[in-house]
């Protein structure tokens, strides 16, 4: 069995000026918090991805990239990429540097997600919200399997 932390990097709204506190300080605080797990044994630390003002990490593959520095032996895992908003190649990129970075510590949890502001912030339609999770599921699962990739859908570019 394994013990392992989500974060969402949530930001509280400061009551006397009615405007959310930074979130510099909050990534910063997050990254100690990475810091302190891996030296008390947690086995894996998720990063959740949010696109809203309420929210500090929009890119938890950067956050996990920095936690990357600073640890030795906590998995690092996104909590979750937005699958259904993203793109399957550039998440699949983006993983397989961190496990570079991290020496084989990244791990992709994938979802639709609790929110849907990534689908208007991306040009997605809420129309398409099974299918888009369904073809770059595939896609992601595909890419992580095969050496070369031939693969197409109905709502991304055919690959390969």
């Amino acid at each position: 069995m394994e013990l392992g932390i989500g974060m969402f990097g949530d930001l509280a709204l400061d009551q006397s000026t009615g405007k959310y506190k930074d979130a510099g300080i909050k990534i910063r605080e997050i990254l100690d918090q990475v810091k302190f797990m891996d030296e008390v044994g947690i086995d894996v630390f998720a990063m959740g991805e949010h696109h809203r003002p309420d929210y500090a990490v929009s890119s938890p593959e950067i956050v996990l990239a920095a936690a990357a520095s600073i640890t030795k032996n906590i998995k690092l895992a996104s909590g979750v990429t937005v699958l259904s908003s993203s793109e399957p190649v550039k998440v699949y990129e983006d993983f397989s540097t961190l496990d570079l970075i991290s020496d084989g510590r990244a791990e992709i949890f994938v979802g639709r997600g609790s929110f849907i502001e990534s689908f208007p912030l991306y040009g997605y339609s809420l129309n398409d919200y099974e299918q888009l999770f369904d073809e770059k599921l595939e896609l992601l699962l595909k890419i992580n399997s095969e050496q070369n990739v031939s693969w197409s859908g109905k709502l991304r570019a055919p690959m390969q």
